[in-house]
């Protein structure tokens, strides 16, 4: 990783700014600095975790704040990554709250329609 201050923990610290939309004890919501739709936003716990396996107890918590956020806003995609490979970028535990509609023209990185060789399953 980096010897860089972990962005999110100075914001949620108060060194670093952030347009905040929501906040609670455990959890901040903001716009991230680069959206890829109106209404994209992050929701980040407060206490530094990795990523979502870290500490199981925490991405709970932080679902929980997302979910409670938008319910009832309509139609949105909920992502978070683990790991380099799967397109994380800041190590510390972070929900992309991405408002959707019909023929937006957003694309994921993944299409569910697409053709793939299945992978076989291997034993222990």
């Amino acid at each position: 990783m980096t010897d860089q201050p972990c962005p999110f923990c100075e914001i949620v610290a108060g060194r670093a700014p952030a347009k905040i939309v929501e906040e609670w004890d455990d959890a901040l919501a903001i716009v991230p600095l680069n959206p890829v739709v109106e209404g994209h936003i992050l929701v980040i716990p407060r206490d530094h975790v990795q990523d979502f396996v870290t500490d199981p107890d925490v991405s709970a918590m932080a679902m929980f704040r997302a979910a409670e956020l938008v319910s009832g806003m309509g139609s949105y995609n909920l992502i978070t990554s683990k790991g380099r490979p799967a397109t994380q970028s800041v190590f510390h535990l972070h929900l992309h709250l991405v408002p959707r509609a019909v023929d937006d023209g957003l694309a994921l990185p993944w299409y569910s329609g697409r053709t793939r060789t299945t992978r076989k399953a291997t034993q222990p």
